[in-house]
């Protein structure tokens, strides 16, 4: 491991040289944005001489304190790069926004470093910390005027920053700014689907893949002007008096932030209209400027009609959720109580719901169709409404997967397998299932797991290269369109699969939640 410099538009910095890869880590993209900047877009950022010190991470957006990373921190605005070379060698740029809702995560989180994806498949790896929760989706454009304007969506427009900053210093990195690939899983699929639909994203990125976080609507000006509203009230600040949010010390916002739902809800009504207004948490706002309409709804935006897109999710989503809530009161009922644990969500078609799984799966337990029902619907239907709208905008190709490597872990507490949990991908796609790497109790301890990240990692790496996903000894993906219905199962062995879940698929048109 040695030191190594480059030179930014901004200034010198230092990062280190580690077999074959080099990592610049914490470099400012923007400048402030606390104080008189807190909601506003960021300060000018300020030339540095001499050299600046760019191997240690830089603060993430305020949030609980994180492992081995600085302390959050309101001016989180900083970027990592890992490149195999800073040769000006045009390789394409894989984009990544992290994953955590739209309140947590960073960076610089250790299953996601990009490393191995650089030094295997030779392409740059670029991600940002960037403002998250309040601080990042407070809604204030009726009320505090033009200088206010994007409040709502500041988080996101915090991404585009950095994709201005890498369209003119990456090829300094080895990277080629007319080649960019934006990817995020969860938080970081939604923050994907919404720069995926965002006119001021659209010079900086050709390519998009959303996972297991579809992001087809966003929230409403009046849904965001309500939580506003309760935010102030929460505070005791009366709306005209909004400019003392400026003097709240940001540890207090963060714990006004706390009292509101981590993951906004839902935001279709049973029949696929949109309720509200409600307060439900802090995500981007369709404010009809920086992001002019829903991402998907109620077609896939025009501004990328021309940009390639993967869109999918993992088979076992809801085992994730098991073990992060500590909720395993599905585990191990029979179908009476199948049934007590769906009614409270889907009502009178529950009946439907069940009698449809316990036909397609006639061997799965009550347990295994919760957690279907329970996947599909938290990321799977949302998943296969984008891949539609984008096949029936027939101009760029779409791609669906689905992920299926099982891991052999048990939901703790449990005898239950998590299977292919939400968030395991994570490590796959990032080429970090290696025997050198050990990146937590997901994925289990089979070697198999290497195979099934070495398929993911070169099918995302050439699809960046290419437009089109595509990996040695893995069959040709065929582009998803509304005829056949192809879509790829992740694993060891890659499979391609035609109208998979086909019947499970027309009971959900037919209650009305897809």
């Amino acid at each position: 491991m040695k030191t190594i410099e480059a030179v930014t538009e901004y200034g010198k910095i230092r990062g280190i040289s580690d077999r074959g890869v080099n990592i610049f880590k914490g470099i400012p993209y923007a400048g402030r944005i606390s104080g008189d900047r807190r909601f506003r877009e960021p300060a000018p950022l300020e030339p540095w001489t001499g050299v600046r010190d760019a191997t240690q991470p830089g603060a993430p957006a305020i949030q609980p304190p994180r492992m081995n990373e600085p302390d959050p921190a309101e001016d989180c605005l900083f970027l990592n790069i890992w490149t195999p070379a800073n040769d000006n060698r045009k390789r394409p740029v894989m984009f990544y926004s992290h994953g955590g809702g739209f309140v947590i995560g960073s960076g610089s989180a250790a299953g996601q470093d990009g490393a191995n994806l650089a030094r295997n498949f030779d392409v740059v790896v670029v991600q940002t910390n960037h403002r998250l929760g309040l601080l990042g989706f407070l809604y204030l454009d009726e009320l505090a005027g033009a200088d206010y304007e994007g409040s709502g969506n500041r988080g996101i427009l915090d991404i585009i920053r950095g994709l201005e900053w890498v369209n003119r210093n990456i090829e300094k990195f080895g990277g080629d700014p007319d080649n960019v690939m934006i990817f995020g899983e969860s938080g970081g699929g939604a923050k994907t689907s919404c720069l995926y639909a965002m006119p001021a994203a659209a010079p900086y990125f050709n390519k998009a893949s959303i996972e297991s976080g579809p992001g087809v609507r966003m929230y409403t000006r009046e849904m965001a002007a309500k939580t506003t509203e309760l935010v102030l009230k929460e505070l005791n600040i009366a709306p005209k008096n909004w400019r003392k949010l400026l003097e709240v010390p940001a540890a207090k916002l963060h714990e006004v932030q706390s009292k509101f739902p981590p993951i906004p809800p839902h935001q279709r009504n049973r029949k696929g209209g949109i309720t509200g207004p409600f307060p439900g948490g802090f995500a981007p706002v369709v404010d009809d400027i920086h992001l002019p309409a829903h991402p998907f709804d109620p077609v896939a935006p025009d501004v990328s009609r021309d940009k390639p897109l993967i869109v999918g999710w993992n088979e076992d989503e809801h085992t994730f959720f098991m073990w992060e809530r500590g909720d395993v009161r599905a585990v191990g009922i029979d179908f009476a109580g199948l049934e007590a644990q769906l009614e409270p969500q889907f009502g009178s078609d529950t009946k439907k719901i069940i009698e449809t799984y316990r036909r397609t799966r006639p061997q799965a337990s009550a347990t295994d169709i919760f957690v279907a029902v329970s996947s599909i619907t938290m990321m799977g239907l949302g998943s296969i409404d984008i891949a539609e709208k984008k096949a029936a905008q027939n101009t760029a190709p779409v791609y669906l997967y689905h992920f299926g490597y099982k891991s052999e872990m048990k939901v703790p507490g449990t005898d239950y397998a998590m299977g292919t949990p939400h968030a395991m991908d994570i490590t796959f796609k990032f080429n970090n299932e290696t025997p050198e790497n050990d990146p937590g109790f997901l994925s289990g301890n089979h070697p198999d797991r290497y195979i099934a990240s070495h398929n993911m990692a070169a099918l995302w790496s050439n699809f960046a290269r290419t437009g089109k996903p595509f990996a040695t000894d893995v069959p040709e993906w065929p582009e998803y369109d509304l005829k056949d219905r192809a879509s790829m199962r992740i694993d060891t062995k890659c499979e391609v699969l035609y109208d998979r879940f086909s019947e499970e698929l027309a009971m959900w048109r037919s209650i009305g939640r897809l």
